[in-house]
C-alpha cells in the first residue's frame, strides 16, 4: 500500500448522474453482499483525516477494507491559529437534534448588507472573488422556507441515526467518550429570538426530527447553571443531545484504524487523484502513493480541488469559525447557546470553549483577529465568573459549506473516486453516520436511498 503523499483539497459538486437508491440503508448489516458485477475493492485510500475522513475509514475496515489515510496536517495538531483543520477547536456538539441547513429565511429578512458588517456572526469579506460570488448566490437562493424544509427533510435520515453511530464506535473501540448534554441550554436577552427557537423547533419536528425542549424559568435556569448572567432572561433546555472534546475524539479515531490494522499519514498533502489501469493512483510532493482499488476524497473545505476533474461541480466554501478557551470557577455541566449571536460554549478541559462565526474566506486565508474579537463581544455579559480577556488557545477553520446546506456524500463519474464533505457545521455530529453508510455504498456498489439528495454530482 502506498505510504507518501498528504491530504489534499477537494471540491463538491454538481449532479450529472443520481445515486441509485437501495435497501441496504441506515441499518445494512456489515456484512451486506455487494450487486452483481460490483467489483469489491480490498484497499482504499481516504485523502483527509478529519472526523468525517476518519469515520469513512473506521467503517470500511469495519466492512472488511484495508484503508491508507492521508492528512495534510499533524491529527494532534496544537491551538495554533492556522491547525488542524475544522475539526480540532469547533464546539464539538454532538446535537442532531438541531442539525439544520445553513441557508435559512433569516439571510433574506435581514439582508445581504448585515453579512457585510464585520461584526456579523456571519461575514462576507468586500473582495473580488468570482468563486465567492457563486456561493454566494446559491447559498442566498437556497435561503427561503421551502427549500429550507425540503433540505431539512433531506438531512432527517441522517440526524436520526447520528448518535447510534457514535455508540457503534464505542462499541468498536474508539476510546474518546461522549457526553449527555444535560442540560443543552439556548439562552435569550429578549422574547423575540425565544419565540423563532420555538418556531424553529416546531418546523425541525414536522420535518421528522425528533427534539425535546422545554422554557425554562431564568431563576431556575440560573440555579441549574450559575454561569448565565441576568441579561439572560428566556432560557431553552433541549434534551437528548451529546457532546465531545472534538480533537480528542479525532485522535482516538486515528488510533483505533490504526489499531485495526490501517494506515494513517500525517503531513502528507495529496496534489492529484487520477485513475490508471483501472485502479486509483495518488500523487503528492513525495511522488505517487498507491495504486489503490479506490479512494474517498474527504478534504473538507479544499475538496473542490481533488473533486473538480471527477465532475463534482457545486461550490464548497469555507465557512470558517473562530474559538478560544476561558478559564471558569466551575465549568458547565453541558454546552450553553446564545443563538442570537450564534456563539457556542462548551465545557472542555476544566475550562470553557467559546466558539462562533461564520467567515466566507479562503481556508487558507490568515486568521483575523478581528473575528475573535467580535466573538467576545457578542458574548459579554452573558456569561458570569468569565474572564473573556484572558483566553488561551485562541483558533480559526475551515468549515466545508455548500449553497443548499448539504453534504456531498457518494460516487462521482468515476466508479473507483467517492466524496464524504460539506457538511458544514454538522461535521462532527454527522461523520460517524457519513462513514457508515458511504462505507456500506463502496463495500456494495449499491449507495442507500437515504445518500440521494446528497449526490456529489447534483
Amino acid at each position: 500500500m502506498g505510504n507518501h503523499p498528504i491530504e489534499a483539497d477537494v471540491t463538491e459538486s454538481t449532479d450529472t448522474t443520481r445515486l441509485a437508491g437501495n435497501a441496504a440503508g441506515l441499518s445494512a448489516p456489515h456484512g451486506s453482499r455487494p450487486r452483481p458485477g460490483h467489483a469489491v475493492p480490498d484497499q482504499v485510500a481516504v485523502i483527509g483525516g478529519g472526523m468525517v475522513g476518519l469515520c469513512v475509514a473506521w467503517f470500511l475496515q469495519d466492512r472488511g477494507r484495508r484503508v491508507t489515510v492521508f492528512d495534510r496536517d499533524h491529527l494532534t495538531a496544537g491551538p495554533t491559529w492556522a491547525g488542524a483543520g475544522s475539526s480540532w477547536g469547533n464546539a464539538g456538539w454532538l446535537t442532531p437534534g438541531l442539525a439544520t441547513p445553513l441557508p435559512e429565511p433569516a439571510v433574506l429578512r435581514y439582508g445581504l448588507r448585515v453579512l457585510l458588517r464585520p461584526d456579523s456572526p456571519v461575514y462576507v469579506p468586500p473582495v473580488a472573488d468570482l468563486g465567492l460570488a457563486r456561493f454566494i448566490a446559491g447559498f442566498v437562493r437556497h435561503s427561503t422556507t421551502a427549500r429550507w424544509r425540503t433540505a431539512m427533510r433531506a438531512l432527517v435520515p441522517l440526524t436520526r441515526a447520528a448518535l447510534g453511530a457514535f455508540d457503534e464506535l464505542a462499541a468498536g473501540g474508539v476510546t474518546a467518550p461522549t457526553r449527555a448534554a444535560a442540560p443543552f441550554l439556548a439562552g435569550y436577552r429578549d422574547r423575540s429570538g425565544l419565540d423563532a427557537l420555538l418556531t424553529e423547533l416546531a418546523e425541525i419536528r414536522a420535518t421528522g426530527q425528533p427534539v425535546d425542549a422545554e422554557v425554562l424559568d431564568p431563576v431556575a435556569a440560573r440555579d441549574l447553571e450559575p454561569l448565565l448572567s441576568e441579561q439572560v432572561r428566556y432560557v431553552v433546555s433541549v434534551q437528548g443531545q451529546r457532546f465531545c472534546d472534538p480533537g480528542r475524539f479525532v485522535a482516538a479515531l486515528a488510533d483505533s484504524v490504526r489499531e485495526r490494522g490501517g494506515l494513517v499519514h500525517e503531513a502528507m498533502a495529496i496534489d492529484e487523484v487520477r485513475e490508471a489501469g483501472g485502479r486509483v493512483e495518488l500523487l503528492g510532493p513525495g511522488g505517487p502513493a498507491g495504486p489503490y482499488d479506490a479512494a474517498v476524497i474527504a478534504t473538507g473545505a479544499w475538496l473542490p480541488r481533488l473533486a473538480r476533474p471527477f465532475g463534482v461541480r457545486l461550490p464548497v466554501q469555507a465557512g470558517r469559525g473562530y474559538s478560544f478557551l476561558v478559564a471558569t470557577e466551575q465549568p458547565p455541566s453541558g454546552p450553553i447557546y446564545f443563538p442570537a449571536s450564534r456563539v457556542a460554549c462548551t465545557p472542555l478541559r476544566d475550562g470553557l470553549r467559546v466558539a462562533g462565526m461564520m467567515e466566507f474566506r479562503h481556508p487558507d486565508a490568515a486568521a483575523d483577529p478581528r473575528r475573535i474579537r467580535a466573538v467576545v463581544e457578542a458574548t459579554r455579559g452573558l456569561l458570569r465568573g468569565v474572564d473573556l480577556d484572558t483566553r488561551a488557545a485562541e483558533w480559526v477553520g475551515p468549515r466545508p459549506c455548500t449553497p443548499d446546506g448539504l453534504p456531498l456524500i457518494g460516487p462521482t463519474i468515476s466508479p473507483r473516486v467517492f466524496i464524504a464533505g460539506g457538511h458544514g457545521m454538522w461535521g462532527i455530529t454527522l461523520g460517524p453516520v457519513t462513514g457508515r453508510l458511504l462505507a456500506d455504498a463502496i463495500a456494495t456498489g449499491a449507495p442507500a436511498a437515504e445518500l440521494s439528495p446528497f449526490d456529489p454530482l447534483r
